[in-house]
């Protein structure tokens, strides 16, 4: 049940606002919501290395408000504010406004947003790096940044396999039904050339009690208690990695067979256990 569901749809209104926030009357309501489209689309190809998370754009009675959720805000401003200028000139001739507002607004904990950390992902996909790798740096630095828990499920011919396959990372939790937690989601994919690679995100930032604003450009989250979860989590982290270094050099019951230790048997005839001295049980003959 809880994965046919987008997430932030069905917390819209709850603890989380509408990124398009204006009136449409019959008349002009398609034209509106078509052209909302259109200026996502046209931003997110037109700055793609500039590490948007989410764009909000608000109309009054002339104007349009568009506001960047970033995590590179230098990139999108340009040097002298010279590129915000142009995408602002651009921006009026796609709409057809004269009267166009851009807002940069930085995003100061990149790992705990999920389109940043999808979006990552799929670059680093794209430039031929190991998924799994790319998806256990993104899940310890979410968790280290605070998320209570984080899940990301990549699908489509993964490392270039003939047969497409889905597999699903998760740590921690990330309870999709309770709606007062605040669960981030993204939908992305990575063009390799072997085809299309989707990723999703979830990444669970923990509940929100009291009653929270629902102005989308809002940026919350849930920011005292950390540090000794995120200590705690640490030192559990380092343990597994610890452990999976040692069974990759082979310290377990693999190393101790090679050895002759254990139930390896006897070259030689004559005992059925023992060593390759043959001191088992029966000796020699």
């Amino acid at each position: 049940m809880g994965q046919k569901t987008n997430p932030i749809g069905a917390r819209l209104g709850i603890i989380r606002g509408w990124e398009s926030n204006w009136y449409g009357s019959k008349k002009d309501y398609a034209t509106k919501l078509i052209e909302d489209n259109k200026i996502r689309t046209y931003l997110n190809a037109r700055i793609n290395k500039g590490g948007i998370a989410k764009i909000v754009i608000e109309r009054t009675l002339n104007k349009l408000i568009v506001t960047i959720h970033t995590s590179k805000p230098g990139i999108i401003i340009g040097k002298g504010g010279g590129e915000v200028d142009r995408i602002k000139e651009e921006l009026k001739k796609l709409t057809g406004k004269d009267d166009v507002q851009i807002n940069i607004l930085e995003i100061r904990r990149p790992e705990l947003d999920a389109n940043i950390v999808g979006d990552t992902i799929a670059r680093q996909i794209e430039n031929r790096i190991n998924y799994k790798r790319a998806i256990k740096m993104a899940i310890a630095s979410a968790l280290r940044m605070g998320a209570e828990g984080i899940k990301i499920k990549v699908a489509g011919r993964l490392g270039g396999a003939e047969i497409a396959r889905t597999e699903e990372i998760k740590q921690g939790r990330t309870p999709l039904h309770t709606l007062r937690m605040d669960i981030d989601y993204a939908n992305v994919f990575a063009l390799t050339v072997y085809g299309k690679i989707g990723i999703k995100v979830w990444i669970c930032k923990g509940e929100v009690l009291a009653k929270r604003d629902l102005n989308p450009n809002f940026v919350g989250g849930k920011e005292g208690g950390l540090s000794d979860r995120r200590d705690r989590r640490d030192g559990d982290h380092g343990g597994h990695h610890r452990e999976d270094r040692g069974e990759r050099r082979g310290g377990g019951d693999r190393g101790g067979d090679r050895r002759g230790g254990g139930g390896g048997g006897d070259r030689r005839p004559g005992g059925g256990g023992g060593d390759r001295r043959g001191g088992g049980g029966g000796g020699r003959r």
